[in-house]
């Protein structure tokens, strides 16, 4: 199944749940007037797509109603789908440049971080990538376990420690393994929560200056995974790491299992950092680069 089928499929709940909704508003409405803006933002902030990223697709398309002399509802859904696509932007890919190339994987427990992780181990080992995974999130055991299940079965290497050591310290030892095996990519998960935010700050602080230390001109990714089933929350979820860490791209997963998938649209918009994945089934290969055009063509058509 091809990326526009995967997407397809995956964000047929939100797909019922918005366009039902647009649909049914677009049909009740013989004109486009005020009234009828007002009504369509209400119903786009009840589709998970913030408050603030509603007014602007309303008054884009009050522009584009305007210049092109659009009269009636009906012609409306297109011009969202472009104003969509204009405010997802252009596509950033991972960026795999360098070697070994890191990428910093963080998020709360039970976002999909280890599940991340270990698909995208898999696809990079399977695109003939020499991949290291560095268990860095050491207060809980289970967290290390997991990762080893997901490593053992891409076949990837994972570096790890005790329980309660220095996160650090396996990252340290993460990169140190990468450059012995010519490995092309470093992954590390970090821990999902300390008991306080200072705590978090320090612990993501030392891995970063390990990181800059020892890999000075390769590339970082640092992916923020966050849950699409938690809609607007994953926006405040975002802000709260931005406070933290330096992120790169969105990874959002179970988009299948969710009507939310407007949260895309609100955090690309809102938080101007780039989706990179998202997640869209339970196999290994539902996890996807992130298109937008593809994104807003398979909910719209």
């Amino acid at each position: 199944m091809g990326f526009f089928e995967k997407i397809k499929t995956g964000l047929l709940k939100t797909k019922e749940s918005m366009i039902k909704h647009i649909d049914g508003f677009v049909n009740s409405f013989t004109k486009i007037d005020e009234e009828f803006f007002g009504e369509l933002e209400e119903i786009l902030i009840t589709c998970d797509i913030g408050v603030s990223t509603s007014q602007k697709i309303c008054e884009n398309l009050r522009i584009k109603v305007k210049e092109k002399g659009i009269t009636e509802p009906s012609e409306i859904k297109n011009e969202m789908k472009e104003i969509i696509i204009e405010m997802l932007g252009e596509d950033k890919p991972l960026d795999l440049s360098s070697k070994p190339s890191v990428i910093v994987v963080i998020g709360v427990n039970g976002a999909g971080k280890t599940t991340t992780i270990g698909k995208l181990s898999s696809q990079l080992k399977a695109s003939g990538k020499k991949v290291i995974v560095a268990a860095a999130d050491t207060f809980r055991a289970a967290a290390i376990d997991q990762l080893e299940v997901w490593t053992n079965r891409s076949e990837v290497e994972l570096i790890k420690h005790a329980e309660g050591s220095d996160p650090a310290s396996v990252v340290f030892d993460g990169i140190s393994a990468a450059k012995a095996r010519n490995a092309d990519v470093l992954i590390c998960d970090t821990a999902g929560r300390l008991h306080n935010k200072k705590n978090l700050m320090n612990e993501l602080q030392k891995i970063s200056k390990i990181i800059n230390t020892q890999c000075d001109g390769c590339s970082v990714e640092t992916l923020l995974v966050l849950d699409a089933t938690t809609g607007q929350n994953a926006v405040n979820q975002t802000k709260q790491f931005m406070d933290v860490a330096d992120i790169t791209g969105i990874v959002l997963t179970k988009l299948d299992g969710t009507a939310k998938g407007g949260i895309v649209i609100s955090i690309t918009d809102e938080l101007k950092i780039p989706v990179k994945l998202i997640g869209v089934g339970e196999q290994i290969d539902d996890l996807q680069a992130f298109n937008g055009v593809e994104f807003a063509n398979a909910l719209f058509d």
